[in-house]
């Protein structure tokens, strides 16, 4: 019984462990997708043809 509660824990830490590194990929996404969105903004008078 101590075995099955033993890895219960150990799949629930890398389940947290798995989801905050999905969350901090996913802001960290979207931040260079804000940076290079604003960059073609800002040179969007030389790209225009």
């Amino acid at each position: 019984m101590e075995k099955i509660y033993h890895t219960m824990k150990s799949v629930g830490v890398w389940n947290l462990v798995l989801g905050i590194l999905m969350i901090i990929t996913g802001i960290i996404s979207g931040i260079l997708l804000i940076l290079n969105g604003a960059k073609l903004l800002k040179k969007k008078s030389e790209l225009m043809f």
